[in-house]
């Protein structure tokens, strides 16, 4: 199989088929259209890694075409090919995004070249874009939305302030330990350990140990004294997840760190002084279990001071698409295969979804698309049954009809990667039936 996909847009017939023939012996697979309007439709259909396309057309310019695919937002590269006499219009194409262009005739070995160094550049831009995203979707917190550019403005001035408890709440899921990790990093001590336990992940008697350290000898099993995590984020940053699981007889403990900053390793009897700053997270409503006596009510109001409500993603709007695709560039990196494609009937999808499970569950689902469905168009009946809802109840038989030929058509698009030739073959009807049907049904 040839490793790059060409598309060639040019009338003069004879001179496209030589191309064609000529730049598969280079490995290079070519797809051949003679007018503008088929060159666009033959660029959704086989989605070519790079374009060549000739200034003139005659059903179109092609500066008109090349506008035509920037619109797409497609990220293909387009090489512009001139006669001579056409350097000015080839000039203005490179000024509207094509990446370069050759006058005829030219050396085809040239060409050769050009389209390499092109595709390796396009590649190598999108590693360093990728590593760029990396890095700063490790240390920021990534959303637009109103609600979240209000709290990264809160967190800015908490993590400079001399604040030494924070108190995370939020439902699961909606990112709290990113938040933390935020504190800490644009505080004074970024430089400083940032050390995380999750409350409900150990044993109750196992806990105070992990936190505070052990002295040789305090009970059966302890045969070399241990650091605790309290020490070992010294000067730092420590971060107790799920605070709302520490057990009543540790919340006491807690508490006297939280008031005299100091503690006693399991086991000894000097006391030691912390220097840290403590943030600690809960899915719960603390308040309640206070009501319940499930959660200390003095420890409660030395946590409560600096209160932060990290927001659900179903009320972060644009957010929701945003964090969508940077899941879909960081995973698609991760399993080696191109971004996701996902159409705006996708992200209709998503926008109307409650997010029950939050960022995770955004991220667990653009996970699944990617491995499942690599260097595909994602069509509503891949996602699962709750995010795209129940399929229709309708009394009304056209309407249940209608839902049949969409879900239909939208499998078969998905299983042949959006090419219309082969999905009007698959379903055994015209490609000018399909295209009918795709527009009546809305799929576009």
């Amino acid at each position: 199989m040839s490793s790059i996909k060409c598309l060639i847009i040019d009338d003069e017939v004879q001179l496209a088929k030589s191309l064609s023939y000529t730049l598969n012996l280079s490995d290079i697979s070519c797809i051949e259209a003679y007018d503008g309007s088929s060159g666009l439709e033959a660029l959704q259909e086989h989605r070519p890694d790079i374009v060549l396309l000739d200034l003139r057309l005659p059903d179109m310019s092609g500066l008109e075409v090349l506008a035509k695919i920037t619109q797409l937002s497609l990220d293909i590269p387009v090489i512009m090919i001139s006669a001579h006499g056409q350097t000015k219009d080839a000039v203005s194409a490179i000024k509207q995004g094509a990446v370069d262009y050759l006058t005829k005739p030219f050396d085809v070995e040239d060409l050769v070249r050009l389209i390499n160094r092109t595709l390796t550049q396009k590649r190598l831009t999108k590693e360093v874009q990728y590593h760029r995203k990396k890095v700063i979707s490790s240390q920021t917190l990534i959303g637009e939305s109103q609600i979240m550019r209000t709290l990264v403005a809160d967190l800015e001035n908490i993590a400079k302030s001399k604040a030494r408890t924070i108190l995370l709440s939020g439902e699961t899921g909606v990112g709290k330990t990113i938040v933390a990790k935020e504190i800490h990093n644009k505080s004074d001590n970024k430089n400083s350990p940032f050390v995380e336990i999750n409350c409900s992940s150990l044993p109750e008697n196992l806990i105070e140990a992990e936190l505070f350290g052990v002295e040789k000898g305090a009970y059966t099993g302890a045969n070399s004294t241990r650091v605790g995590l309290v020490e070992v984020a010294e000067k730092g940053t420590l971060f107790l997840d799920e605070i709302g699981e520490l057990p009543l007889n540790l919340q006491a403990k807690l508490l006297t760190l939280l008031e005299s900053w100091t503690y006693r390793a399991v086991g000894s009897t000097r006391e030691k002084k912390a220097d840290i700053r403590v943030i600690v997270a809960t899915n719960r409503n603390l308040e309640e279990s206070v009501e319940k006596g499930e959660f200390r009510k003095d420890l409660f109001f030395r946590l409560n001071i600096i209160p932060i409500e990290v927001p659900a993603l179903r009320y972060r709007g644009d957010d929701i698409w945003l964090l969508a695709n940077c899941f879909a560039e960081r995973l698609s990196s991760r399993e080696g295969c191109l971004p996701l494609v996902m159409p705006n009937n996708i992200r209709v999808i998503f926008e109307k979804y409650d997010w029950p499970g939050n960022v995770r569950e955004l991220k667990n689902i653009i996970e699944r698309l990617t491995i499942l469905y690599p260097n595909k168009t994602i069509i509503p009946a891949w996602l699962p049954i709750d995010l795209r809802g129940s399929p229709s109840k309708s009394d009304n038989i056209k309407d249940a009809i209608h839902d049949a030929e969409r879900e239909l058509v939208q499998r078969a698009l998905g299983e042949c990667d959006g090419k219309k030739g082969l999905t009007a073959e698959k379903l055994g009807i015209s490609r000018h039936a399909l295209k009918r049907r795709i527009q009546k049904l809305g799929l576009e």
